[in-house]
């Protein structure tokens, strides 16, 4: 098992602190997991993206060349990183952005962002509901270990709404797990 994910939106949304969660998850599980990131020069506002490879055994190479599954939380990171995915991959995008019919992947739009203002009431928690969506995506990742992680990893006095925001992502896509 080897599982190559790349999470993209911009500076400000949290994937990297989601990457950062994510494989510590996988640890957590007794799997590997090397996690990357980059940003633009900006604090906010600026293109992201963490990369976390996932494997059961070792992982020879840190860096991810084509993604077996894609997060785009904006247009702009869905426009760059859509072109580096397998053809079998998973994109996993928010519901506002346009998709491009000549992709050959599964595409599923999923109202991250939406959720974080409307029903969270909190955008800054569109990282963690991201990683609920993912823990239907990677079954050998027991969510269990990803809320450690969570409780580990985010401000503390929020680790309550944190874990609601990842109970929150769990409830989408949980039928696209018996497809992958």
């Amino acid at each position: 098992m080897k599982k190559e994910i790349r999470l993209s939106g911009s500076g400000g949304q949290g994937l990297i602190l989601a990457g950062v969660i994510l494989a510590e998850g996988a640890i957590l599980s007794n799997l590997n997991a090397v996690q990357s990131q980059s940003y633009g020069p900006e604090a906010r506002g600026g293109a992201s993206k963490a990369e976390v490879i996932i494997s059961d055994k070792n992982i020879n190479f840190p860096k991810i060349i084509k993604s077996d599954i894609l997060i785009s939380l904006t247009q702009k990171s869905f426009n760059e990183y859509s072109a580096h995915i397998k053809e079998d991959s998973i994109v996993i995008v928010d519901s506002s952005i346009e998709v491009n019919d000549q992709i050959k992947a599964s595409i599923h739009k999923v109202p991250i962002l939406q959720t974080a203002n409307d029903v969270l009431k909190k955008p800054m928690t569109a990282n963690i509901i991201t990683l609920g969506v993912l823990s239907n995506l990677i079954p050998e990742i027991n969510p269990e270990h990803i809320k450690i992680a969570i409780s580990n990893r985010v401000p503390k006095g929020s680790e309550e709404l944190n874990i609601k925001a990842f109970e929150q992502g769990k409830v989408f896509l949980k039928e696209v797990v018996n497809a992958y």
